[in-house]
């Protein structure tokens, strides 16, 4: 029996090994083809990436519109760089800077998703919490403001934030191309545990609950306990890329926490497909070497042309790069199938028939 080319199980370890394939040969042939200062700039594109991979999670599995997911990257940015400062080693701040966000995540959550708030006011409350959070660290100037030994800083943010080091040896930080390698690294292993967890039970679970909540409900599923775990683990992510980003410029501010950033990752989403892994972290790169392009001329402000490119892409291209791509490209593989002759057909219904 021949395997129909839209097979959806093929079509999936296909896409996976592709994307994996794609990600290991940027991430080892980059330092060979690029300078420092392109090395430097994919690295802030795979921080970004994998902040755009949370909101996609998220968003596009778990159904939950988190308008406020920079809330996330500046928690997970500040973490480290405070415990960092503190420690000294970047072991223990790498691992803070995804629990505070998660636990920070799970309370927020708690009251959400068990106080049966409704999906639109979970966009405005997590909007909401990062703007809060903007005013409160925006308000940290002054040598008063510190834990332990670190400043906030207020508006100036915490700059000469310590680099990540191997386990055990802070004294010896990692160069750009070491960053690379943790970022680039970083961001394909969250992308293979992310593809593992909605291939397993607990992923299939969230993503019926997005179909169909109350079914879900129905036949025995909590979807309050799975939307505030999905909740945490999109966090985690965005706290992951917070610390990368954090590392990349080697400075955090209050902007992280601000509406462009919240903005920018629902964009990424947007333009490069919703309901997928990869789309948002195509999008990021896109909008990203856009934002960078437009800030090199002064022809066009750079938020109108990003405007114009959301506006563009909601009403030319609604689905995405990689829905819009990957269907694309299955057409013209079933084009290319050849297709079953008269004796070809009646042997397999003669060979189904038997089975």
């Amino acid at each position: 029996m021949t395997i129909p080319l839209s097979s959806a199980p093929w079509r999936s370890a296909a896409g996976f090994l592709a994307t994996l394939a794609l990600g290991l040969v940027i991430l080892f042939g980059a330092p060979r083809t690029l300078d420092t200062f392109g090395l430097v700039q994919w690295t802030g594109f795979a921080a970004l990436a994998m902040f755009g991979l949370s909101q996609g999670f998220i968003w596009g599995f778990a159904g939950v519109m988190s308008f406020g997911q920079a809330a996330f990257l500046g928690l997970g940015g500040y973490a480290y760089a405070v415990s960092v400062i503190n420690i000294g080693d970047s072991t223990v701040p790498v691992l803070l800077a995804m629990a505070v966000p998660m636990l920070f995540a799970a309370i927020l959550g708690y009251f959400m998703f068990y106080g049966r708030i409704s999906d639109a006011y979970i966009g405005v409350i997590t909007l909401t919490v990062s703007v809060i959070l903007f005013q409160l660290v925006n308000a940290t100037s002054g040598s008063q403001y510190r834990i332990g030994t670190a400043e906030l800083g207020g508006f100036n943010g915490i700059p000469a934030i310590p680099a990540l080091n191997a386990p055990g040896f802070p004294d010896e930080p990692l160069d750009n191309e070491g960053i690379w390698y943790a970022a680039m690294g970083a961001l394909v292993l969250v992308y293979v545990l992310l593809r593992a967890v909605l291939a397993s039970r607990f992923g299939r679970v969230v993503v019926a609950i997005r179909e169909n909540e109350t079914r879900a409900q129905l036949i025995g599923y909590d979807p309050r306990l799975y939307k505030l775990l999905a909740f945490m683990i999109a966090a985690g992510v965005a706290g992951l890329a917070g610390c990368l980003y954090a590392n990349w410029g080697g400075f955090i501010s209050p902007t992280v926490f601000g509406l462009s950033m919240s903005a920018q990752v629902i964009i990424y989403v947007l333009v490069g497909g919703l309901g997928t892994l990869v789309g948002p972290m195509l999008g990021a790169v896109l909008i990203q070497a856009l934002i960078i392009a437009a800030g090199s001329q002064s022809l066009l402000d750079s938020n109108l042309g990003l405007g114009l490119v959301l506006v563009g892409f909601v009403l030319l291209v609604p689905q995405g790069l990689v829905p819009v791509v990957r269907t694309l490209g299955l057409r013209l593989l079933q084009r290319r199938a050849p297709r079953p002759g008269p004796a070809d057909g009646a042997a397999g219904l003669a060979t189904e028939r038997a089975r």
